[in-house]
């Protein structure tokens, strides 16, 4: 008997349907001061050693805010079911360029820079930042922002940083904080340089208004920081007004960009500070790296894209020996996925690599690093992120008093089930096929695997039409099977 003909004899093809997710409607009005809902009896993993973690537990929302994580919490209304789910933090990205969502997978074989060797003849450099970037339209700055956060709460991610390297005019600019706040999600809007250099741009010196116009208050979802390119003439005034405004400052480091001998001098004058957030960190002296420690400086790594795109090794030994605790962050999805699974799965692969290595190398290694695990990886993704753009009084962790940033994941489904360890599921088995409800201070945004209040077919079809025009301007052919 034929496999297919066996299969549906045992009835494995026919009979009672898949089930599907139920049909139970949110919490009405999640998020609103004043209202209560029960996240009832989830493996509740909190990241705050204070509050601990459970078997089964209940989170109560109350309005924005966690009120209580526990057992047996009272209800109020009707309750989430989170049965056989983990219940958990958002995921916080520390560095994405959200500008670039249309450009996705168009330099996945391609490197950051031409540096003259061979495979570097479409890179990112050129191509992303010198011929698209500087033919965006504020529409097209909007929809990228907007569809990409929203690919990313259905992801999970709750945060994010958004590295936005396109503020050619203040158009541009209200465009991408437009966007930010449309979406919805927490979003720390991070004022870079406008790509290309366009003519009649304002940075560094619109920060000013943005702040005032948008970031004067701490009690909302959105925030801001100050890009400070190092690589960049005049990057010493980025960071003075950055400072004088309040702002964190922010720069990709790259070894292999030629950033050394700059970052050195910077290091050597003491010009860092806790307020400075430094991205990749590839290749950097000794000196600098005991600087960005003793400044108390945050460290971001995005580990798939620094080993694809030849930043130079990501320095997770480095790190981690310092003892810097990184955040984690996606980079650019022209090149690689946004989803926070993949981040912690790579760090923690690396990071292995690297240890066992030197454990089969040398017999009795002495001081061999300990290894990283699950939990690491998940703390880099949550309460580091969140430490790292100064939120961690907010988000990062299901602690009572914190804004509710949760996400519910299904550890019944058959890529995951059964569950035996649960920072082990979500870390090895999980990605964002698993993320089940998401909800952003206390707003539920995904419910049973669907992003509500989302026309998604109508943002494709304005995503597919931003693209259309952005390669046109460009003067690139759209090829769908390009070599390279």
């Amino acid at each position: 008997m034929g496999t297919a003909a066996l299969a549906a004899g045992l009835g494995l093809f026919t009979g009672r349907a898949a089930a599907g997710p139920d049909d139970d409607d949110p919490p009405g009005d999640s998020g609103r001061q004043g209202r209560r809902y029960v996240i009832k009896g989830g493996h509740v993993m909190s990241m705050d050693p204070n509050v601990g973690d459970f078997v089964q537990a209940d989170v109560l929302v109350d309005g924005k805010k966690i009120l209580a994580v526990g057992p047996h919490l009272p209800s109020y209304g009707t309750p989430i079911d989170a049965r056989g789910k983990i219940v958990m933090p958002g995921f916080v990205d520390t560095h994405h360029h959200q500008f670039e969502t249309a450009l996705r997978s168009f330099l996945a074989d391609g490197l950051l820079f031409n540096d003259g060797k061979p495979h570097g003849a479409i890179n990112y450099f050129e191509y992303i930042l010198g011929k698209f970037a500087p033919v965006y339209r504020p529409q097209d700055v909007y929809i990228n922002e907007l569809f990409g956060a929203l690919s990313q709460i259905d992801a999970g991610v709750t945060t994010v940083h958004d590295i936005s390297q396109i503020h050619h005019s203040r158009q541009h600019s209200d465009a991408a904080v437009k966007a930010l706040a449309d979406s919805g999600r927490r979003s720390v809007f991070g004022y870079f340089e406008s790509a290309g250099n366009v003519p009649g741009n304002q940075y560094p010196a619109d920060a000013a208004r943005l702040k005032a116009q948008y970031f004067s208050s701490d009690d909302q979802l959105l925030s801001m920081t100050m890009g400070g390119e190092i690589y960049l003439p005049g990057f010493e005034a980025a960071w003075t007004l950055g400072r004088q405004l309040g702002l964190q400052v922010v720069a990709h480091i790259v070894g292999s960009f030629g950033m050394g001998p700059t970052f050195d001098a910077l290091a050597a004058a003491n010009k860092f500070g806790p307020d400075n957030l430094f991205i990749h960190m590839t290749g950097m002296s000794d000196m600098s790296w005991q600087k960005v420690k003793d400044a108390g400086a945050g460290v971001s790594l995005a580990v798939p894209i620094e080993m694809n795109m030849r930043h130079g090794m990501p320095p997770i030994l480095k790190t981690l020996s310092m003892g810097i605790q990184p955040s984690l962050s996606v980079d650019v999805e022209c090149t690689l996925t946004a989803d926070m699974f993949t981040q912690m799965r790579s760090a923690m692969a690396l990071q292995r690599a690297f240890v066992n290595q030197m454990a089969l190398e040398q017999s009795n290694h002495p001081g061999l690093p300990e290894l990283l695990t699950t939990r690491d990886v998940l703390r880099f993704a949550t309460m580091e992120g969140a430490r790292d753009l100064r939120l961690a009084h907010k988000t990062g962790s299901l602690t009572p008093g914190k804004e509710a940033d949760i996400i519910i994941l299904d550890a019944e489904a058959i890529n995951v089930a059964p569950l035996n360890v649960v920072p082990g599921a979500v870390v090895s088995l999980m990605e964002r096929s698993n993320v089940e409800t998401v909800i952003v201070a206390g707003k539920v945004r995904k419910w049973k695997g669907k992003l509500l209040d989302v026309d998604l077919r109508r943002l494709r079809r304005e995503l597919e039409s931003s693209r259309d025009y952005l390669f046109h301007a460009a003067g690139i052919p759209q090829n769908l099977f390009r070599p390279n």
